[in-house]
């Protein structure tokens, strides 16, 4: 079976991959996964270095993306996004607290998965969901700025991905874990950085 190794990265730039980058760091990755809350540049930087794609959901904090767009990365909010093999459904942003963009409420996350079900029945699923938020009652926070979406637990009840990646969560919050699980579903929480080993379905 084939592994793809994916760094995935969320919330606050490591000085590990910008101010001390050696690019022998991206050497054996695959693939660079956003979660968001990232300034572009930074996404820009590490696609120079990285042989694979670099691609992004946004998070609450990237209205900047509107004018500076990460150059040689890919979006994949709204999409489900498929590399060698690997179907990746992307979905950004929190939950709604202010005006801005990339704020939702629960019923407006529900219909932006809606508007997906031809093309995740047509893929028969997707073996990593991406997100900003974490998933209601998965690791979120009690305040409504970190507030999971109920849509993002129905979407692991109904197709038990693999992997559900996420960032908004800082490592230093109360209830924030790094690795958890959910039924089938390995759950990652993306702060700064973390490398995973993903199987690609036959």
């Amino acid at each position: 079976m084939k592994i793809l190794k994916i760094l995935i990265i969320s919330d606050e730039e490591s000085p590990a991959l910008w101010d001390y980058f050696d690019r022998s760091k991206l050497a054996d990755i695959d693939l660079i996964i956003s979660c968001g809350d990232l300034a572009p540049q930074y996404l820009s930087f590490l696609a120079t270095f990285c042989s694979g794609p670099v691609l992004y959901v946004h998070g609450n904090h990237d209205e900047c993306y509107a004018d500076t767009p990460p150059e040689g990365c890919i979006c994949i909010d709204d999409c489900l996004y498929e590399y060698q093999g690997l179907r990746i459904l992307g979905l950004g942003g929190s939950m709604r607290y202010r005006p801005g963009d990339f704020q939702y409420t629960q019923k407006e996350m529900t219909w932006r998965i809606r508007k997906l079900w031809f093309k995740i029945r047509r893929k028969k699923g997707f073996d990593l969901l991406v997100t900003h938020s974490p998933a209601k009652g998965l690791g979120d926070g009690e305040d409504l700025p970190h507030q999971g979406f109920d849509a993002f637990r129905d979407l692991l009840d109904k197709y038990a991905p693999p992997f559900f990646i996420h960032g908004h969560m800082h490592l230093n919050y109360g209830r924030s874990k790094r690795i958890s699980q959910y039924q089938q579903t390995i759950i990652v929480n993306a702060f700064e950085k973390y490398v995973i080993e993903c199987p690609v379905p036959e």
